[in-house]
């Protein structure tokens, strides 16, 4: 079968479909990527930081992908509504990659949460009507049902965005306990893919941290949502004390190191080397950083600033695989010397990592066999030739 991969464009987004898109080829289904031109509009309405601007443009790209290479399915990103949309105009499954755990609300019946369930209702409600705008400048009529207590907060809203199926990338136990997964939404593991290490930036690095030669922290900064830097911080930790730091700038702006601090900052499209190498991982609570430390047996140390890093960083400390960031070295010699935090690490750890992409895969193939026999998107109109002059 022809399968498009149309995931947001940033890696957290883009490398899980990579990986799931080789196991599909793996098994010798035509996998395709939709490949917007650099520098364009179309490429930039794929970031995620433009995801509640640009759906319109999203919506056209994929489409344009899907007729071109006759799509039976696509495969995107929780955020990507133009891929939803598309998907609907083509009449073909379309299966969506998420985060680690879930952002929206759970099955009602559940656990009580404290202050949750509120942000969990807005952050849908907000999504939602982002969707039904985007259907609306695309010519799409409102979609029905997403009115009243089970609407646009409700478990109707997150059935418009799950697609054919919103595959969450982390494990059970990350999610508060005793909850249940509305319809459609499960888990499938990591989806872990990273290009590989430059070898001399690599041996660059290794010849950096072995001249400090004091253990190595790993820490990956997120966005800040004009909250609190990480870097003061990072200042005062790294500054003479027992450890050094590796530090990514991910999206985050550029380093504010302060002089004489063991702090090597690094901008790489790969991780999982540089987190082998360190004793704990400090994050922000994003899904890349913290699907790495567990699947490389690395606890955390998590300090959210704001978004949806609060829930995966909440899920982290309720799992026993982080402890909340605290000032100075002592917070991570505590983290060092918990004793509990590694059996927790590898047990969740070792289920990712039997968990692979395979699942997902699976669930992709599952959806294009029980969608109704249609023939294969038809492709583009030919272009109208054009005479000289």
């Amino acid at each position: 079968m022809n399968i498009l991969l149309c995931p947001l464009s940033d890696p957290g987004f883009r490398y899980p479909a990579v990986a799931v898109g080789l196991e599909l080829s793996r098994r010798g289904h035509a996998v395709h990527r939709l490949d917007p031109v650099p520098g364009s509009e179309e490429q930039r309405a794929f970031r995620v930081d433009r995801w509640f601007r640009q759906g319109t443009q999203q919506f056209h790209a994929v489409l344009r992908a899907a007729r071109e290479h006759r799509a039976e399915a696509l495969v995107t990103s929780v955020l990507a509504h133009g891929a939803l949309l598309a998907a609907e105009v083509l009449d073909i499954p379309v299966v969506v990659l998420g985060l680690t755990t879930h952002l929206w609300p759970y099955r009602p019946g559940g656990p009580e949460e404290q202050a949750e369930p509120v942000q969990r209702e807005w952050r849908l409600r907000e999504t939602v009507q982002h969707y039904e705008r985007t259907r609306e400048s695309v010519g799409l009529a409102p979609r029905t049902g997403l009115d009243g207590l089970d609407g646009l907060a409700g478990l109707a809203g997150q059935r418009v965005l799950a697609g054919s199926g919103l595959l969450l990338r982390g494990d059970p136990a990350l999610e508060l306990p005793g909850a249940a997964l509305p319809e459609g939404i499960r888990h499938v593991g990591p989806c872990w893919w990273e290009p590989p290490a430059d070898e001399a930036e690599l041996r660059g690095i290794t010849a950096h941290t072995e001249r400090i030669g004091k253990p190595v922290v790993y820490v990956h900064l997120g966005r800040s949502f004009g909250g609190n830097s990480l870097w003061p911080w990072l200042n005062a930790t790294f500054a003479g004390g027992p450890f050094q730091a590796v530090v990514e700038l991910g999206r985050s702006g550029d380093a504010q190191q302060a002089e004489g601090t063991d702090i090597l900052a690094v901008r790489k499209p790969w991780m999982d080397p540089l987190v082998r190498m360190a004793s704990v991982v400090v994050t922000n609570g994003t899904s890349a950083p913290v699907l790495s430390a567990l699947l490389n047996g690395r606890p955390l140390v998590v300090a959210p600033a704001g978004g949806e890093q609060h829930v995966l960083a909440e899920a982290c400390l309720r799992a026993g695989v982080a402890q909340r960031l605290q000032d100075g070295a002592e917070g991570i010699s505590r983290a060092l010397a918990d004793r509990e935090l590694p059996a927790h690490v590898h047990r969740i750890g070792d289920r990712l990592r039997r968990s692979g992409s395979e699942a997902a895969a699976d669930f992709v193939e599952r959806a294009v066999s029980v969608a109704p026999r249609r023939e294969a998107t038809p492709p583009p109109a030919p272009a109208l030739a054009r005479t000289p002059g």
